[in-house]
């Protein structure tokens, strides 16, 4: 029933359109800061489209720290370095005899190094806002369009996608994605050796106890710590704050899929007796996820709501095929997403003819579907993303000549079966 409905021209018809905007605000607007008026004028130009789709658009302000998710990296590889250097100058330079002497080295490392591998796990793999008190402050915004049943809202799916760009990652720029993995394997391998090492060492030297064993340890840890300050250089050298994504395809692609979602809806006539579609353009996920926790907060009773079903569908890069994917688990693998909407998306995209999606592990990070699923709100991710990563993910190669119109409407064929069967209305 779904596939008879769906109207090809009306599809290709909105992936020429979300090219032609996606580079007009690349060319017009350019990089988003999260929280910037960049941001801003970005979801205006988006809201004067939506004004013909749409039966309510409003924003929802909220206060966030753009700086604070990613600058740890710079806090922490700088405390660890000068925790290694400092404690190198106590045991060569230095030499004191006491057992104070001996333990305090290892002591300054592990303390230095524990903290901050928390912090680390906090922020980057638990999206905790532990840091964003000490840094400067920013406006965010939250744009929602709301296409609203005709009769009583039973149900309700909203397609959400980050107007949003990220901070250059170095990695992934000079090494076109290539040196990720090794370079920040190395950083965090590195770290959690010294901080086993160290706070052994510490412990065996505070005991006054001799072995053998003792020896091996106490020995080998500084050599060892030598390869955590490189592992600290590289970590220190991850961020560029100082040039910006132009975001083309993460995240204006999910974005416009959220617009389209609309689109396509009205241009085919189609609105639900009992079903409300909303587009959902959200801000500052590339500064921790922090646009989706705010509405997840603010909504959280009426997204829970048992008598109004309601699914998130999160949208986040439509470029790669061959890894179009729906997402059943988030934030490095430590959330679970909803598994039944998933279902929902893999039978839409089945289809559709496009019966080779998979489930599959943002193993690396995390999308907007995570903050609402931690909240208890049912969502899930569908993007299409080389994990290597990709070498336009994250830096100054993501622009409008990187953009794929075959994914981006293989994209849209499954969103758009995804709302009709999540609403299960014939509305001939």
């Amino acid at each position: 029933m779904a596939v008879k409905r769906i109207d090809d021209k009306v599809i290709s018809d909105s992936v020429k359109y979300s090219v032609d905007k996606i580079t007009e605000i690349v060319k017009k607007v350019g990089p988003r800061e999260s929280g910037s008026k960049e941001a801003k004028e970005a979801q205006k130009i988006l809201e004067k489209e939506l004004e013909k789709f749409a039966d309510e658009i409003h924003y929802e302000s909220y206060e966030m720290a753009p700086k604070a998710f990613l600058h740890f990296t710079k806090g922490v590889s700088t405390a660890v370095g000068a925790s290694i250097l400092g404690a190198g100058a106590i045991k060569y330079g230095l030499k004191p005899k006491s057992k104070a002497g001996k333990t305090l080295p290892h002591a300054l490392i592990a303390g230095v190094d524990l903290v901050s591998l928390g912090i680390t796990a906090g922020e980057f793999l638990f999206y905790r806002e532990l840091l964003d008190k000490f840094y400067p402050k920013a406006d965010g915004s939250n744009m929602i369009a709301v296409r609203k049943a005709k009769g009583e809202t039973k149900k309700r799916i909203i397609i959400s996608g980050h107007i949003d760009t990220a901070y250059e990652w170095r990695h992934i720029y000079y090494g076109k994605g290539k040196l990720m993995g090794p370079f920040m394997g190395t950083s965090i391998v590195t770290a959690i050796i010294s901080a086993v090492l160290s706070s052994t060492s510490a412990v065996l030297s505070a005991s006054g106890k001799k072995s053998k064993i003792a020896d091996f340890i106490t020995d080998a840890a500084f050599p060892v710590h030598a390869l955590t300050l490189i592992g600290m250089f590289l970590l220190n050298r991850f961020i560029n704050f100082s040039i910006l994504s132009p975001g083309a395809n993460d995240n204006l692609t999910g974005t416009l899929a959220a617009v389209c979602a609309l689109k396509m809806l009205d241009e085919m006539d189609l609105k639900f007796e009992n079903t409300e579609v909303v587009c959902m353009i959200t801000d500052g996920e590339e500064a921790g996820l922090r646009g989706a926790k705010a509405y997840a907060k603010a909504h959280h009773d009426e997204l829970t709501d048992p008598n109004v079903e309601t699914v998130v569908l999160c949208v986040d890069t439509l470029t790669d095929l061959k890894d179009l994917n729906v997402y059943n688990k988030d934030m490095t693998g430590t959330v679970k997403l909803d598994q039944e909407l998933c279902s929902i998306v893999r039978e839409a995209a089945a289809e559709m003819g496009h019966d080779n999606l998979k489930y599959a592990n943002v193993f690396f990070g995390s999308s907007d579907a995570a903050a609402y699923a931690q909240a208890g709100i049912r969502a899930a991710t569908l993007a299409a993303m080389d994990p290597a990563p990709a070498d336009y993910y994250h830096n100054r190669r993501d622009s409008y000549d990187r953009l794929v119109p075959e994914t981006i409407k293989t994209g849209y064929e499954i969103i758009l079966n995804t709302i009709i069967k999540f609403a299960g209305e014939d509305n001939d």
